[in-house]
């Protein structure tokens, strides 16, 4: 179980994950803890290599201001900003930029200490640069995103991924399937559990008191009366009451293509996306270089950039360190609300999911 920390005044300490070493996880990081006023607000642990780190602050002109440490000795370094290194692993900055085995190796052992870290409360958050997910299946990881190996370390059932950026906080129904196969799994169960999960982040995390949250249809119209489908009839509507009667404030389902324009202009506090780039079209399209993807369910905060390893601009000072920095603050934010007395262990999870 995790273990809370007595006292509240201390600033956080935030674990960072580079990501796939061959990727622009190293860039966005040094870019982003570049931010003075960030690292005045937290203490940071990057789980990473120190090659490239040294390579993009060079690149974008920028004076070191971390210490590196071995990844086994990391916490007992002072510092605000520490490199936990990895230097048994070869992979250089002229190392091919394309998805590796071992390259999926580095990214799952960075990831492997940070959840370690989390789950014995020596991190107080968790924010994950990008993975390239071949790299991790020519690894042999059978998991096919950070949110399901979340999911898997931390023994929870009830995951739901939430994107938050610009005016839009929307969580999906179904990530890393295919539209195909969803049809299989597409249940009342699977539409309440977001509409749950994120009626609790957006009152326990973000201060809504009664959220209103609007649920897209699947289909064209929202099925239109069964005219384009039913399972707007057959499954949103039923787990929509559910919710209601939950006493959640949710609605719908209404028409993907016009949804999204209402939430933005204030209509409702977060939306509810059956799949994957329902969700994420809107929010990349609003905030691509702001959008944070948070993990809700788990017993632990954690938060995402929203992209990915970008391997065909590694080494050229192109990265945009927006997403990064956003997810920095936001994980900061949680990780303050958690340590107030009246707001610890409640990380939007149940008793049953943490045993």
């Amino acid at each position: 179980m995790l273990q809370d920390r007595d006292n509240s005044t201390v600033r956080p300490t935030i674990g960072i994950t580079m990501g796939d070493p061959s990727g622009i996880g190293a860039e966005v990081v040094v870019k982003a803890l570049a931010d003075h006023s960030l690292r005045a607000r937290a203490r940071f642990i990057v789980y990473g290599l120190l090659e490239p780190v040294v390579y993009a602050a060079d690149l974008a002109e920028l004076a070191p201001y971390w210490i590196r440490a071995p990844h086994e000795h990391a916490h007992e370094t002072d510092g605000g900003a520490v490199i936990a290194d990895f230097d048994e692993f070869a992979i250089g900055v002229r190392s091919p930029r394309e998805p590796t085995a071992e390259a999926g190796r580095a990214s799952m052992r960075f990831l492997e200490e940070a959840m370690n870290d989390a789950f014995m409360d020596k991190i107080d958050a968790l924010v994950t640069g990008p993975i390239n997910k071949t790299s991790w299946q020519m690894a042999g990881f059978p998991f096919v995103g950070h949110t399901e190996l979340l999911a898997h370390r931390f023994k929870t059932h009830r995951v739901t991924m939430m994107f938050t950026g610009g005016p839009l906080r929307v969580a999906l129904a179904s990530v890393h399937e295919s539209l195909f196969e969803l049809r299989n799994r597409f249940t009342i169960g699977l539409v309440f559990q977001p509409i749950d999960l994120l009626h609790q982040a957006l009152s326990d995390w973000f201060g809504i008191s009664e959220p209103k949250i609007a649920v897209a249809g699947l289909n064209p119209h929202a099925g239109e009366n069964g005219r384009f489908g039913d399972e707007e009839t057959r499954v949103i509507r039923p787990a929509i009451d559910m919710a209601c009667h939950a006493g959640i404030r949710a609605s719908g389902p209404y028409p993907a293509d016009t949804l999204f324009r209402r939430a933005a202009q204030g209509e409702f506090d977060g939306v509810v996306a059956m799949y994957h780039d329902q969700g994420l079209i809107p929010v990349k399209l609003l905030a691509f270089d702001r959008a944070v993807n948070v993990t809700l369910g788990l017993p632990i905060v954690r938060t995402s950039v929203d992209h990915g390893t970008a391997f065909d601009i590694v080494g050229k000072n192109k990265a945009d360190p927006g997403s990064m920095k956003a997810a920095l603050r936001l994980a900061i934010e949680l990780a303050e609300q958690r340590k107030r007395p009246s707001n610890r262990n409640t990380i939007l999870t149940t008793p049953a999911d943490t045993e």
